[in-house]
């Protein structure tokens, strides 16, 4: 693993890899943006810690769900034993915030699984030209897909290419998920 030998390059497409299934994890237990940031921090400082430990760099994804859900319900447990305290001292009646998460669940390995895979779509889109990433964004990316005549328009293509350009630009993706593994 090139992050071992101290690759700055290997860390940032590392954390970049991870960062939206990390941050997933305590968003989906109800923490804010600054306690998931919190936790993905702390993941990948106990990464770092315990880099050499891991033996097996294809299970790197499961060590870094399984340290940021530790991570995350460790915050939750501090900030429900600081939010007591404090309560307690304004007013002993009342019942800590934190004590119900909006989902108690972990994250199933099902969503981390389709994180990864949109991940692995999103990188292997921006590695598409420019033609491809626009094309695939519109018709698949937007809520409101417009009409092939409206992309047309948009991209400055003859509406009766529409079609095939979008036959090889998918065919561009499979390429490049195949080649990532996907």
């Amino acid at each position: 693993m090139r992050c071992r030998n101290g690759d700055a390059i290997a860390w940032e497409d590392l954390i970049n890899r991870y960062q939206r299934l990390i941050y997933a994890i305590p968003r989906r237990a109800g923490l804010d943006d600054d306690s998931a940031a919190e936790v993905f921090q702390r993941t990948f400082v106990l990464l770092f810690e315990h880099l050499h430990r891991i033996e097996q760099p294809t299970r790197l994804q499961a060590w870094l769900v399984t340290t940021a859900r530790r991570e995350t319900w460790r915050l939750i447990r501090r900030l429900n034993s600081e939010q007591s305290l404090n309560e307690t001292d304004a007013n002993p009646d009342t019942e800590p915030a934190h004590t119900s998460l909006p989902d108690p669940q972990p994250l199933p390995d099902e969503a981390v699984a389709l994180l990864e895979e949109q991940h692995l779509v999103r990188t292997a889109l921006a590695q598409l030209e420019e033609r491809c990433r626009r094309l695939l964004t519109l018709l698949f990316y937007r809520p409101d897909t417009p009409s092939y005549a409206e992309i047309a328009q948009r991209l400055g293509f003859p509406a009766g290419s529409l079609g095939p350009t979008r036959a090889r630009c998918l065919q561009k993706l499979r390429q490049l998920l195949e080649g990532a593994g996907f």
